[in-house]
């Protein structure tokens, strides 16, 4: 093996363990829980604004069902008054409103489908997210037990030295 590739290999340990000593497993947890929290907003957020569409139309269609009565009263003072015509003519708009309440129905009854289905997926992350959120506290617990047992075994380990070097002394 070559000089360089020598210093080369030796840098990169000496690098990866200062990193491993830079890198806190809990940081690194806890911003995965993070994360995880803005998708759930996200998906919130997604399926609030599913909900709004879906309101607007339903509101539109109420307007649009209006509209149809009011005709069709017109068509019916229109044929009292003996004018055909305009009975015709406000027929032939309550059916082309009726075309477009179909059209906004379709509509409707996709986004009603589309929150429940994002209702569900959001109700499945939240329990993804709370059990991972379960998951991070127990490792960070057992990572910090552990790093207490680390220390107190450095310490009992130099205490142990200590006693040595003082046995020898004497």
């Amino acid at each position: 093996m070559s000089v360089m590739k020598r210093v080369s290999m030796i840098f990169k340990a000496k690098a990866n363990r200062a990193l491993d000593r830079m890198e806190d497993p809990r940081e690194t947890l806890d911003y995965s829980y993070q994360r995880q929290l803005e998708m759930l907003t996200q998906v919130r957020r997604g399926v609030a604004d599913v909900a709004t569409s879906r309101k607007r139309l339903e509101l539109q269609m109420n307007q649009l069902r209006q509209q149809q009565n009011k005709l069709d009263g017109q068509a019916r003072q229109a044929l009292g008054g003996g004018r055909e015509d305009l009975a015709r003519e406000a027929l032939s708009r309550k059916a082309t409103l009726q075309n477009q309440i179909s059209g906004l129905e379709d509509q409707y009854q996709s986004l009603q489908a589309d929150e429940e289905k994002l209702t569900m997926a959001s109700q499945r992350l939240q329990a993804k997210v709370e059990a991972f959120r379960m998951q991070k506290e127990t490792i960070k617990a057992t990572y910090t037990a552990a790093e207490a047992q680390s220390r107190i075994g450095e310490a009992v380990s130099g205490i142990s030295e200590i006693g040595r070097a003082s046995c020898r002394e004497r």
